[in-house]
């Protein structure tokens, strides 16, 4: 088969994104549907017309055939093969880029079969550590994770969804709704489209902060939950009652493989509707702009938390309308990342522990001011990125509270559209900090944070000779 760019599986996204059939899109590419159809699994090249008349019928950028998910693919395997079952096999970011290339569904099962394996040996080392020996019972499936899933399902769809959004701006124009009464008027659209009662829950520590009974259509908000939270939960219950078969429609990707994590996706969606809501697209955008992306006050003019805000930022992805290109990353004080996502191009730790340079982990230590940072990857690559503490927890003396870390940031080149980098020499990047995806990824021999070896550079010790840290290359000579 001849050497061509493999972009079927862009053409057939949007197609199925715009609810096309392929004799549908045929008719307007003036090409038969047995033709498509070979293009859509890259069995003809999609010729450089075909692309302009699939740009101008979408109306999307030509950046989107940039192939940023097989640039993933690579990335995300070069991460799998760092682990140390692979280290004996001296594997190259050329050999993964080749094999990408060549076998992309291969590569693609690989990347399952490892998450497979992870999976497998997690229960293991948990089964050892906890598992009564006179217990025969066993969890009898292994697979991905499904948080894990729909992380890849936000990042392949670059966590953009036109027909959530047409619908929330729907709502608007239907509900009759006002910034300054969101609440009241959710509640009022709830009760009137849908005869449903919104009641206030007593803050029990255990109990639900949105609970929703079909039969009497009564839905409980706690009480506990602060006013920007309310109204995300009522245009959430919106979203499952009146597009309940769209949000299913939606979770029905392939990249969602299990019941848990379709169901999890749809729950995203409709997380994703209600930020829509409280934010209309455009006014969000305008406002944003006009703030430098200040996201305190963009939380105090749309009533929205630091977290909410920051979601919505990086779902400013609208062709021709488009934000700044942000990545979004949330962990706990453990290290664990819960969130993830990525439009400006930097790499995110999949497989294992992200980067302790990075500042989303030093916000721990200044809880709720905003810190910058300029930070240089290991391929040269410069971004911008600010971090922030929030806390989580329930109203009460004996309720939990828990705290985490959320990251924004954007490439160096973005910075200045940023309230944030004003006072840095985004021009002077001497003084950037040397940040890596992951250890085992990363050659800086000087990082006296480094928790792992290099897998580029391996194990090279001398009892006699100790560098910064105990894997610093030994020096001879």
């Amino acid at each position: 088969m001849a050497d061509f760019p493999k972009l079927g599986g862009k053409v057939r996204l949007l197609r199925r994104q715009a609810r096309q059939t392929q004799a549908d899109l045929a008719r307007k590419l003036d090409i038969s549907p047995s033709y498509l159809n070979l293009i859509e699994h890259d069995q003809r090249a999609l010729t450089a017309d075909l692309l302009i008349k699939v740009v101008q019928t979408f109306q999307v950028d030509l950046a989107a055939f940039a192939a940023p998910s097989d640039d993933r693919r690579v990335q995300d395997l070069i991460e799998v093969f760092s682990d140390p079952v692979f280290e004996r096999h001296k594997l190259t970011a050329v050999d993964v880029r080749e094999f990408c290339l060549q076998s992309p569904a291969v590569a693609q099962a690989v990347l399952t079969l490892f998450e497979q394996f992870r999976a497998a040996r997690d229960l293991t080392e948990t089964l050892a550590g906890e598992r009564d020996p006179d217990d025969d019972e066993s969890p009898n499936a292994v697979g991905r994770v499904p948080s894990e899933e729909v992380n890849e399902f936000i990042q392949t769809h670059m966590n953009w969804f036109p027909r959530l959004e047409a619908l929330a701006a729907d709502l608007w124009r239907e509900a009759e709704l006002k910034l300054d009464h969101l609440e009241s008027g959710l509640t009022d659209y709830l009760a009137r489209r849908h005869g449903v009662d919104v009641l206030r829950a007593r803050g029990d520590p255990g109990g639900a902060l949105r609970r929703f009974d079909p039969q009497a259509r009564k839905l409980w908000v706690s009480e506990t939950l602060e006013p920007s939270a309310r109204r995300f939960h009522l245009a959430v219950q919106v979203a499952l009652l009146q597009h309940g078969e769209i949000l299913e429609e939606l979770a029905t990707d392939r990249v969602l493989t299990s019941p848990a994590a379709r169901t999890l996706g749809r729950i995203v969606l409709a997380n994703y509707f209600a930020a829509a809501v409280a934010m209309p697209y455009e006014i969000f955008l305008h406002t944003a702009k006009q703030l430098r992306y200040d996201i305190e006050l963009l939380g105090h003019r749309f009533g929205c938390s630091f977290e909410q805000v920051c979601h919505r930022l990086t779902a400013l992805r609208k062709p021709g309308q488009e934000g700044v290109p942000l990545h979004m990353v949330r962990v706990d004080m453990a290290g664990n990342i819960s969130k993830h996502f990525s439009a400006s191009g930097i790499r995110i730790a999949r497989y294992s522990g992200a980067c302790p340079r990075w500042n989303i982990h030093a916000a721990f230590l200044t809880p709720g001011l905003i810190r910058t940072q300029v930070s240089r990857m290991t391929d040269g690559a410069v971004y911008f990125c600010i971090a922030r503490t929030v806390p989580k927890g329930r109203a009460g003396w004996h309720a939990l509270h828990t705290i985490q870390s959320i990251g924004l940031g954007c490439s160096i080149r973005h910075a200045r559209q940023l309230v944030y980098a004003d006072g840095i020499d985004l021009d002077d990047l001497d003084n950037a900090v040397p940040v890596g995806v992951t250890c085992r990824l990363c050659d800086r021999a000087d990082c006296e944070q480094r928790a792992f070896p290099s897998l580029r550079q391996g194990l090279d010790l001398d009892e006699n000779w100790r560098g910064v840290s105990l894997y610093t290359p030994v020096r001879r000579g």
